[in-house]
């Protein structure tokens, strides 16, 4: 998860995004595409350690093809459980993602777009 580039991009035009940048330093940014409430599409971009690129790439293939309502019950453990490899101390990357993903979210349902279209 930490080295693919599958979900990894900045597409122009989206229906939610989100970033958030960590205590660490970590950036992540992710961009929806959504239609008919189902995530059509999602990507994300970071200027973070591989831990963090792993946990938002888990969160993208977890999350593409699934309903919005879904994601909104995605939680960091998740992300860790799912990885099975991300050390204690990196948990916070889990964090980090996932709080974008909510940025993500909250921005699709209170526009119904990204700010960036």
């Amino acid at each position: 998860m930490a080295l693919s580039t599958e979900h990894r991009e900045r597409p122009d035009h989206t229906d939610g995004y989100g970033k958030r940048t960590g205590e660490c330093g970590d950036t992540v940014e992710f961009f929806l595409t959504v239609t008919n409430g189902i995530i059509r599409s999602i990507s994300f971009d970071t200027d973070g350690c591989m831990n963090t690129s792993a946990c938002a790439n888990t969160i993208a293939t977890l999350l593409e093809g699934q309903p919005v309502e879904k994601a909104w019950e995605l939680t960091p453990q998740q992300i860790a459980d799912y990885l099975e490899t991300l050390p204690d101390d990196e948990y916070h990357c889990a964090e980090l993602a996932v709080g974008a993903l909510y940025l993500a979210l909250s921005n699709y349902g209170k526009t119904g777009r990204s700010p960036r279209s």
